[in-house]
């Protein structure tokens, strides 16, 4: 049964699990040794340019590991009191390098020079802790897209300020597919300096990469990785996945599917919802009766996301089916008028 709780829901892509096959085969030099996984590193590079790439299971793992690369136990990281990084990572950042996160209230989850500003106060005053990278999630929690301006605005800011900046990009190809950009070009041509790309939520199995551009940053993080549990011995399967993603721009497909979908369920449903938010990518965030949403889940699982406000969350996914789609938004007229 498909629903929209999560793109994190849905299943591998085809495509994807035939590049794992295929891998299966023979022996392979363990560790991320093996020749596959060189590939899909040439493969990144080809997308996003000159970089170092690390291969990961989860995209927690991805960014405590890009932060443990770059902080010290005295420094601290900004970002939007929406991030993933500060809400749903379960205090990982905390409780693994010994860092402040610095959260920022943002209307629709993004992080702008003026509202990070306020928080550099205090820089050089040793009863402060020190802000040395800002964190933004691209798209953000909310489904919302920096543009390229914003995006370039926002890296000036950090650099000219001594900030590195971080994107958390679980879903950066749906940003990408948004604003009709390529891979090198939405990460400004390497001017981010880490990135934690995602490939679970656009059709891989379990695979996630971090993206390191500044090379100066680089040097610990392949023990880092060790010591963080995630420097996997049959590193290719991970590899694999990516080369399958990256290859004939199945990220691209995928994502621009999920984002077409989403759009076509806001269109469908508006009139009778309040969505709350732009419909940037493949995320909705609508306000409903309180009477409706349990009719609603019962038919077609999503999240609530507010309770006392009764926001819910839709998701959609590179497999929605139009025809779910069209069914759910019928349901959504069906049980509201019900209640009304």
């Amino acid at each position: 049964m498909q629903h929209f709780i999560s793109d994190n829901a849905s299943p591998a892509h085809p495509e994807v699990m035939n590049a794992l096959m295929e891998v299966n085969s023979g022996y392979e030099v363990a560790y991320g040794q093996d020749r596959i996984t060189e590939k899909a590193k040439q493969l990144f590079r080809k997308h996003f340019g000159e970089c170092q790439v690390f291969f990961m299971s989860t995209g927690t793992a991805c960014n405590v590991i890009a932060l443990k690369s770059i902080l010290e136990s005295h420094e601290a990281v900004i970002c939007a009191d929406s991030a993933h990084l500060y809400k749903d990572e379960c205090g990982a950042p905390e409780a693994l390098l010994g860092v402040k996160l610095l959260t920022v209230k943002t209307p629709q989850g993004k992080l702008t020079p003026e509202n990070i500003s306020p928080l550099l106060l205090d820089r050089n005053m040793v009863h402060r802790v020190q802000p040395k990278a800002v964190s933004i999630s691209q798209c953000t929690e909310w489904g919302t897209v920096y543009s390229i301006e914003e995006l370039n605005r926002l890296s000036e800011f950090c650099h000219k300020h001594g900030l590195l900046l971080h994107v958390d990009g679980a879903r950066l190809a749906n940003a990408a597919c948004h604003l009709n950009t390529s891979l090198r070009e939405i990460c400004l041509n390497g001017k981010i300096d880490l990135l934690s790309f995602g490939g679970t939520k656009n059709g891989l199995m379990g695979a996630e990469a971090l993206i390191i551009f500044n090379a100066s940053l680089a040097g610990k993080t392949p023990f880092i990785q060790k010591q963080f549990m995630q420097l996997s011995s049959k590193m290719r399967y991970l590899s694999a996945q990516f080369i399958a993603l990256l290859n004939d721009n199945l990220w691209q497909k995928n994502a621009d599917r999920a984002n077409q979908m989403a759009t076509l369920l806001a269109e469908q449903t508006h009139h009778d919802v309040d969505i709350i938010m732009p419909v940037e990518t493949n995320v909705i965030f609508a306000r409903l009766p309180k009477e409706v949403i349990s009719p609603l889940q019962t038919a077609f699982p999503f999240a609530v996301w507010n309770s006392e406000k009764n926001i819910v969350r839709w998701m959609t996914s590179f497999d929605t089916q139009e025809q779910t789609v069209m069914a759910f938004a019928k349901k959504i007229k069906e049980v509201i008028n019900d209640y009304s």
